[in-house]
């Protein structure tokens, strides 16, 4: 496979919580204890065969990323 994202991010992972039409994912990054949650599709978990301990790339391609805190 071969993707023109850059920002690839390879991990394992830990948590699927699936709602009524959308998930949310997390994947612990290789080589640390960062912890990238993402929210899918229900669809796109199941063709995935997204669950615990299945190795995954997080792919993040975003013109903008905000933080906040107060």
């Amino acid at each position: 496979m071969r993707l023109s994202t850059r920002n690839q991010l390879t991990g394992t992972v830990t948590e699927v919580s699936p709602g009524a039409v959308m998930a949310t994912v997390k994947v612990k990054l290789d080589g640390g204890e960062q912890i990238v949650t993402a929210s899918i599709t229900k669809e796109a978990v199941e063709e995935l065969g997204l669950e615990p301990g299945v190795a995954a790339t997080v792919l993040v391609k975003s013109t903008e990323v905000m933080l906040g805190v107060e």
